[in-house]
Protein backbone atom coordinates (compact mmCIF):
# COMPACT_ATOMS: atom_id res chain seq x y z
CA UNK A 1 0.00 0.00 0.00
CA UNK A 2 1.42 3.42 -0.90
CA UNK A 3 1.92 5.38 2.33
CA UNK A 4 2.78 8.96 3.19
CA UNK A 5 6.40 8.93 1.87
CA UNK A 6 5.37 7.20 -1.37
CA UNK A 7 2.44 9.54 -1.98
CA UNK A 8 4.51 12.61 -1.17
CA UNK A 9 7.10 11.51 -3.73
CA UNK A 10 4.37 10.94 -6.34
CA UNK A 11 2.74 14.26 -5.49
CA UNK A 12 6.00 16.11 -6.04
CA UNK A 13 6.65 14.34 -9.33
CA UNK A 14 3.17 15.00 -10.72
CA UNK A 15 3.28 18.67 -9.72
CA UNK A 16 6.52 19.00 -11.66
CA UNK A 17 5.30 17.03 -14.68
CA UNK A 18 1.62 17.14 -15.62
CA UNK A 19 0.23 20.54 -14.66
CA UNK A 20 -1.55 22.48 -17.42
CA UNK A 21 -1.08 19.66 -19.95
CA UNK A 22 -4.30 18.94 -21.83
CA UNK A 23 -6.02 15.60 -21.23
CA UNK A 24 -6.84 14.52 -24.77
CA UNK A 25 -8.77 11.35 -23.92
CA UNK A 26 -9.94 9.38 -20.90
CA UNK A 27 -10.62 5.64 -21.04
CA UNK A 28 -12.02 3.40 -18.29
CA UNK A 29 -11.40 -0.26 -19.26
CA UNK A 30 -11.83 -1.45 -15.65
CA UNK A 31 -14.34 0.97 -14.08
CA UNK A 32 -15.01 -1.04 -10.91
CA UNK A 33 -12.68 1.12 -8.79
CA UNK A 34 -14.40 4.34 -9.90
CA UNK A 35 -16.83 4.88 -7.04
CA UNK A 36 -18.12 8.30 -8.13
CA UNK A 37 -19.39 9.36 -10.69
CA UNK A 38 -20.30 6.86 -13.43
CA UNK A 39 -17.54 5.77 -15.81
CA UNK A 40 -19.18 7.76 -18.62
CA UNK A 41 -19.30 10.95 -16.53
CA UNK A 42 -15.74 10.30 -15.34
CA UNK A 43 -14.44 10.30 -18.91
CA UNK A 44 -16.60 13.24 -19.95
CA UNK A 45 -15.32 15.49 -17.15
CA UNK A 46 -11.66 14.57 -17.66
CA UNK A 47 -11.47 14.80 -21.45
CA UNK A 48 -10.11 18.17 -22.64
CA UNK A 49 -9.48 19.13 -19.01
CA UNK A 50 -6.11 19.76 -17.33
CA UNK A 51 -4.61 19.39 -13.88
CA UNK A 52 -3.76 22.53 -11.96
CA UNK A 53 -2.27 21.03 -8.77
CA UNK A 54 -1.73 17.85 -6.78
CA UNK A 55 -2.11 17.58 -3.01
CA UNK A 56 -2.25 14.71 -0.53
CA UNK A 57 -4.60 13.98 2.36
CA UNK A 58 -3.87 10.85 4.34
CA UNK A 59 -3.51 8.05 1.78
CA UNK A 60 -5.39 9.98 -0.92
CA UNK A 61 -3.80 11.86 -3.78
CA UNK A 62 -5.96 14.86 -4.70
CA UNK A 63 -5.52 16.05 -8.29
CA UNK A 64 -7.24 19.38 -8.86
CA UNK A 65 -8.64 20.11 -12.31
CA UNK A 66 -9.21 23.35 -14.19
CA UNK A 67 -12.97 22.71 -14.13
CA UNK A 68 -12.98 22.91 -10.34
CA UNK A 69 -13.16 19.15 -9.86
CA UNK A 70 -10.87 16.94 -7.79
CA UNK A 71 -9.73 13.48 -8.81
CA UNK A 72 -9.21 11.67 -5.49
CA UNK A 73 -7.17 8.47 -5.70
CA UNK A 74 -6.83 6.03 -2.80
CA UNK A 75 -4.72 3.14 -4.15
CA UNK A 76 -5.40 0.85 -1.19
CA UNK A 77 -3.34 -2.38 -1.22
CA UNK A 78 -2.44 -2.97 -4.87
CA UNK A 79 -3.37 0.18 -6.79
CA UNK A 80 -0.68 2.21 -8.55
CA UNK A 81 -0.53 5.33 -10.69
CA UNK A 82 1.72 5.01 -13.73
CA UNK A 83 3.26 7.71 -15.91
CA UNK A 84 4.50 6.27 -19.19
CA UNK A 85 4.72 6.55 -22.96
CA UNK A 86 1.50 6.00 -24.88
CA UNK A 87 3.00 3.00 -26.65
CA UNK A 88 3.93 1.13 -23.47
CA UNK A 89 2.01 -2.10 -23.03
CA UNK A 90 -0.96 -1.77 -20.70
CA UNK A 91 -1.20 -3.96 -17.64
CA UNK A 92 -4.10 -6.41 -17.42
CA UNK A 93 -5.88 -4.56 -14.61
CA UNK A 94 -5.45 -1.02 -15.92
CA UNK A 95 -8.54 0.83 -14.69
CA UNK A 96 -8.22 4.23 -16.34
CA UNK A 97 -5.95 5.84 -18.90
CA UNK A 98 -5.57 9.58 -19.37
CA UNK A 99 -3.88 10.41 -22.66
CA UNK A 100 -1.96 13.65 -22.23
CA UNK A 101 -0.95 16.27 -24.73
CA UNK A 102 2.76 15.56 -24.20
CA UNK A 103 2.51 12.06 -25.75
CA UNK A 104 2.49 10.44 -22.30
CA UNK A 105 -0.26 8.72 -20.34
CA UNK A 106 -1.29 8.79 -16.71
CA UNK A 107 -2.71 5.38 -15.89
CA UNK A 108 -4.06 3.67 -12.81
CA UNK A 109 -3.79 -0.10 -12.48
CA UNK A 110 -4.88 -2.31 -9.62
CA UNK A 111 -4.26 -6.07 -9.61
CA UNK A 112 -7.00 -6.72 -7.03
CA UNK A 113 -9.29 -3.83 -7.97
CA UNK A 114 -9.32 -2.70 -4.34
CA UNK A 115 -8.63 0.99 -4.89
CA UNK A 116 -11.12 3.80 -4.57
CA UNK A 117 -11.35 6.56 -7.17
CA UNK A 118 -13.62 9.58 -6.84
CA UNK A 119 -14.14 12.55 -9.14
CA UNK A 120 -16.03 15.21 -7.20
CA UNK A 121 -16.60 18.97 -7.38
CA UNK A 122 -13.98 20.99 -5.53
CA UNK A 123 -15.30 21.63 -2.04
CA UNK A 124 -17.28 18.38 -1.98
CA UNK A 125 -14.63 16.00 -0.63
CA UNK A 126 -17.09 15.21 2.13
CA UNK A 127 -18.90 13.05 -0.43
CA UNK A 128 -16.05 10.55 -0.08
CA UNK A 129 -16.88 8.04 2.68
CA UNK A 130 -14.87 8.55 5.89
CA UNK A 131 -12.84 11.39 4.36
CA UNK A 132 -13.88 13.87 7.03
CA UNK A 133 -13.17 11.34 9.79
CA UNK A 134 -9.42 11.39 9.16
CA UNK A 135 -7.24 12.73 11.93
CA UNK A 136 -4.54 15.35 11.43
CA UNK A 137 -1.65 14.62 9.10
CA UNK A 138 1.13 12.59 10.69
CA UNK A 139 3.66 15.31 9.81
CA UNK A 140 1.46 18.30 10.51
CA UNK A 141 3.33 20.98 12.50
CA UNK A 142 0.09 21.47 14.42
CA UNK A 143 0.51 18.05 16.05
CA UNK A 144 2.44 18.99 19.18
CA UNK A 145 3.53 16.40 21.73
CA UNK A 146 0.63 17.52 23.93
CA UNK A 147 -1.92 17.03 21.14
CA UNK A 148 -0.33 13.71 20.20
CA UNK A 149 -0.68 12.47 23.79
CA UNK A 150 -4.28 13.67 23.95
CA UNK A 151 -5.26 11.90 20.73
CA UNK A 152 -3.40 8.75 21.72
CA UNK A 153 -5.38 8.46 24.96
CA UNK A 154 -8.58 7.98 22.92
CA UNK A 155 -7.35 4.59 21.68
CA UNK A 156 -6.96 1.65 24.08
CA UNK A 157 -5.74 -1.05 21.68
CA UNK A 158 -2.39 -2.32 20.42
CA UNK A 159 -0.05 0.45 19.41
CA UNK A 160 0.54 -0.68 15.83
CA UNK A 161 -3.19 -0.86 15.18
CA UNK A 162 -3.48 2.70 16.46
CA UNK A 163 -0.70 3.97 14.18
CA UNK A 164 -2.38 2.64 11.05
CA UNK A 165 -5.79 3.98 12.10
CA UNK A 166 -6.29 7.16 10.06
CA UNK A 167 -8.71 8.59 12.62
CA UNK A 168 -5.69 8.89 14.92
CA UNK A 169 -3.18 10.30 12.44
CA UNK A 170 -3.46 10.28 8.65
CA UNK A 171 -0.90 8.79 6.30
CA UNK A 172 0.79 5.97 8.22
CA UNK A 173 0.38 2.44 6.87
CA UNK A 174 1.64 -1.01 7.69
CA UNK A 175 5.24 -0.69 6.50
CA UNK A 176 6.05 2.64 8.12
CA UNK A 177 4.26 1.68 11.34
CA UNK A 178 6.85 -1.11 11.66
CA UNK A 179 9.68 1.34 10.98
CA UNK A 180 8.37 3.92 13.45
CA UNK A 181 7.96 1.35 16.23
CA UNK A 182 11.45 0.00 15.58
CA UNK A 183 12.90 3.50 15.75
CA UNK A 184 11.03 4.12 19.03
CA UNK A 185 11.97 0.70 20.45
CA UNK A 186 8.35 -0.27 21.13
CA UNK A 187 6.83 -3.75 20.80
CA UNK A 188 4.10 -3.51 18.11
CA UNK A 189 1.52 -5.50 20.11
CA UNK A 190 1.92 -3.49 23.28
CA UNK A 191 -1.34 -2.03 24.56
CA UNK A 192 -1.47 1.76 24.55
CA UNK A 193 -2.32 2.09 28.30
CA UNK A 194 0.95 0.28 29.08
CA UNK A 195 3.12 2.81 27.28
CA UNK A 196 5.28 4.92 29.56
CA UNK A 197 5.51 8.68 29.11
CA UNK A 198 9.02 8.29 27.71
CA UNK A 199 7.78 5.71 25.19
CA UNK A 200 5.03 8.05 24.05
CA UNK A 201 7.57 10.81 23.51
CA UNK A 202 9.89 8.43 21.65
CA UNK A 203 7.01 7.39 19.43
CA UNK A 204 6.12 11.00 18.68
CA UNK A 205 9.70 11.81 17.68
CA UNK A 206 10.08 8.59 15.67
CA UNK A 207 7.10 9.43 13.45
CA UNK A 208 8.71 12.71 12.41
CA UNK A 209 12.17 11.22 11.92
CA UNK A 210 11.19 8.09 9.99
CA UNK A 211 8.73 9.74 7.62
CA UNK A 212 10.84 12.81 6.86
CA UNK A 213 13.92 10.70 6.20
CA UNK A 214 12.00 8.38 3.89
CA UNK A 215 10.41 10.98 1.59
CA UNK A 216 13.57 12.11 -0.28
CA UNK A 217 14.92 8.55 -0.50
CA UNK A 218 11.70 7.30 -2.07
CA UNK A 219 11.50 10.28 -4.45
CA UNK A 220 15.08 9.81 -5.66
CA UNK A 221 14.81 6.05 -6.19
CA UNK A 222 11.35 6.23 -7.72
CA UNK A 223 12.11 8.89 -10.31
CA UNK A 224 9.44 8.81 -13.02
CA UNK A 225 8.55 5.18 -12.23
CA UNK A 226 5.88 6.29 -9.82
CA UNK A 227 4.26 2.85 -9.76
CA UNK A 228 7.38 1.23 -8.28
CA UNK A 229 7.27 0.36 -4.58
CA UNK A 230 10.51 1.47 -2.92
CA UNK A 231 10.99 -0.50 0.30
CA UNK A 232 14.54 -1.91 0.12
CA UNK A 233 16.00 0.77 2.42
CA UNK A 234 13.64 0.03 5.32
CA UNK A 235 15.28 -1.40 8.41
CA UNK A 236 12.81 -4.06 9.57
CA UNK A 237 9.69 -4.14 7.40
CA UNK A 238 9.96 -6.87 4.83
CA UNK A 239 13.20 -8.08 6.43
CA UNK A 240 11.84 -11.03 8.41
CA UNK A 241 14.52 -13.64 9.14
CA UNK A 242 17.35 -11.17 8.51
CA UNK A 243 19.62 -9.76 11.23
CA UNK A 244 18.47 -6.65 13.09
CA UNK A 245 20.57 -3.65 11.97
CA UNK A 246 20.91 -2.59 15.62
CA UNK A 247 21.69 -5.76 17.54
CA UNK A 248 22.01 -8.59 15.03
CA UNK A 249 19.10 -10.63 16.41
CA UNK A 250 16.75 -12.23 13.89
CA UNK A 251 13.91 -9.95 12.79
CA UNK A 252 10.53 -11.52 13.55
CA UNK A 253 7.99 -12.04 10.80
CA UNK A 254 4.34 -12.24 11.89
CA UNK A 255 1.49 -12.55 9.38
CA UNK A 256 -2.08 -12.19 10.60
CA UNK A 257 -5.28 -10.83 9.02
CA UNK A 258 -3.45 -10.13 5.74
CA UNK A 259 -0.98 -7.89 7.56
CA UNK A 260 2.76 -8.41 7.82
CA UNK A 261 4.46 -7.21 10.99
CA UNK A 262 8.26 -7.17 11.35
CA UNK A 263 10.11 -6.23 14.53
CA UNK A 264 13.11 -7.10 16.67
CA UNK A 265 12.24 -8.96 19.87
CA UNK A 266 15.49 -7.78 21.45
CA UNK A 267 15.24 -4.07 20.59
CA UNK A 268 11.45 -3.90 20.98
CA UNK A 269 10.73 -5.81 24.17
Amino acid sequence: MPELPDLEAIRGFLNATILDIRIEAAETPQPLVIRMPTAKEFSSILEHNAFKGVERRGKYLLLSLQTQHILAVNPMLTGRLQYCDKGERRRAKTCFILSLGNARELRYYDDRLMGKIYLVPDGDLGLIPRFKEMGPEALSPEVSLELFQKRLRRHPGQIKNILVNDTFLAGIGNAYADEILFKAGIYPYKLRPRLSLSEVESLYLAIDTVLNEAIPIVAQRMGDKIDVKVRDFLKVHGKGGQPCPNCGAVISDIRANQRLTNFCRHCQR
